[in-house]
Formats: structure tokens, C-alpha cells, sequence
């Protein structure tokens, strides 16, 4: 299984960068950092298909499992990757073909935060995007995981986490 990780984060090296190295180095998996790319706001006359979004979708709907990484912003993901899940609308109008592509692969997400008890606060309005994303777009949506730094290392107990969240995805 060929597995992605697409992170949308307004810091390269932060704390949701911290998770997603844990992640890629238990699953030797791609990575993609949503900050490296310029991807325009979703605009209705497809002005912006010049920019790095549909040749990234290109090589994203290649994958088997995607996993999107996101800091929580104001209790909802980042905003990098909202304007990227905006822009998924140009693969149902101007690029169906990419578009049809993500039809059968399967999605998961992670966040993070920078309090453990959050958690059971944020969870299902924050999943719901993505979750309800991956259904409109024929995807399987596996799972979340919520993590959060609230010291320079990851905790024991967001490892374990992570790791069941692993297990889970990759079934």
C-alpha cells in the first residue's frame, strides 16, 4: 500500500511536523508539506489553474491511503488546508479525470493540539470535514487521531496513540 502524508501547517518544523515524522518513520511513507506549493483560494472561473494544486492532485491521487496532518486553528484545521480542500472542487469540474481517481482510496487525519483535554471537545465537528469529504468524494474514511505538544517531545501516552491510530489505518 502506497501511503501519503499531506501536512498543512503554517510552521514547517512544528509541533504537527513532530507527529508527522513520528508517523512517516512507522509507516516509510511519503510526505508532502502543504507549505511548499503555492495553491490559490478555490475561484469559481478557474483563474488559478495555473498554480501547483493540479499537478500535486496528479501525483496525491496515486496513493492508496492518505493521511492529512493539520495543526488545530480556532478549533477547525488549518487554513492551508482548507484552501486546499476548497480546491478539490477543481477536480470535479475542470479535472474530473484526477478527480475520479480518489474514488476507492482511503483517508485518515491527524491533528494537533496543544492540550490534552481538548480532545473529546473538538472531535466531531473537527472530523466532520474530512469525514464527510472522503464520502462525497467515494473515498473509505478510516479514522482520527488527536495529538497534542504541550512539551518539546511527544508524550508516552500521544506514542501510544499514534501507534493504535497506525494499526488502525493500515488494517
Amino acid at each position: 500500500m502506497e501511503i501519503l502524508i499531506i501536512q498543512g501547517s503554517a510552521r514547517k518544523n512544528g509541533n504537527t511536523n513532530k507527529i508527522v515524522n513520528y508517523i512517516q518513520e512507522q509507516l516509510d511513507c511519503d510526505f508532502i508539506d502543504l507549505k511548499n506549493y503555492t495553491i490559490s483560494h478555490y475561484d469559481y472561473d478557474s483563474r488559478n489553474r495555473n498554480d501547483d494544486f493540479l499537478p500535486l492532485m496528479r501525483e496525491i491521487v496515486e496513493y492508496d491511503l492518505i493521511i492529512f496532518a493539520t495543526p488545530v486553528y480556532w478549533y477547525a484545521m488549518s487554513g492551508i488546508m482548507k484552501t486546499f480542500f476548497d480546491r478539490i472542487t477543481d477536480c470535479l469540474k475542470i479535472e474530473k479525470e484526477t478527480g475520479r481517481k480518489l474514488r476507492g482510496k482511503t483517508m485518515a487525519m491527524v491533528c494537533c493540539g496543544s492540550e490534552k483535554d481538548v480532545v473529546l471537545e473538538i472531535s466531531a465537528a473537527f472530523e466532520m470535514p474530512f469525514r464527510e469529504s472522503a464520502s462525497y468524494l467515494g473515498m473509505n474514511y478510516v479514522g482520527s487521531v488527536y495529538t497534542w505538544m504541550d512539551t518539546d517531545d511527544i508524550s508516552g501516552e500521544v506514542i501510544q496513540n499514534l501507534d493504535k491510530f497506525i494499526g488502525k489505518i493500515t488494517k
